[in-house]
């Protein structure tokens, strides 16, 4: 049987957890992910773990924070005055929302607290600082 190599189109089904076993992403019961191992395209780790495993084989590989979301960044968070939220908007913990800087550049925040007077927004992304462990299952070499 081939091996996948990097520059193969490949298809893996996947599931994604934290080390609480906590399921944050997983291809069951979709398409199964199609990418080209080494364009950049997802975790450099996620797409090395693939090379060398062929068609039907499956394989667990544990991606730690810095190489995949990196650290968590304090200074990323911030909080902000409720009455400083454009008018109507009643922000959820959790939510996801767009912000837009003076220079016009936009970038997603999710709402990590909300109280009375103020809101805490996180522009980390949701992974940041966490290890992430992968079930891969290659199910076809394209």
């Amino acid at each position: 049987m081939t091996e996948a190599r990097s520059g193969d189109t490949v298809k893996v089904h996947y599931t994604g957890r934290l080390d609480d076993g906590t399921v944050f992403d997983t291809s069951a019961e979709k398409e199964p992910l199609e990418f080209k191992i080494g364009a950049g395209q997802l975790i450099a780790d996620f797409e090395q773990a693939v090379v060398g495993m062929e068609p039907g084989e499956s394989k667990t590989v544990m991606i730690t924070s810095d190489d995949a979301y990196g650290p968590h960044h304090d200074e990323m968070v911030l909080q902000i005055a409720r009455h400083d939220l454009p008018e109507g908007l009643d922000p959820k913990v959790d939510q996801r929302l767009q912000v837009r800087r003076d220079s016009g550049e936009t970038f997603v925040v999710t709402v990590a607290a909300v109280s009375a007077e103020s809101v805490t927004l996180d522009a980390n992304h949701p992974l940041a600082g966490k290890d992430l462990t992968f079930d891969i299952q290659l199910m076809e070499i394209a």
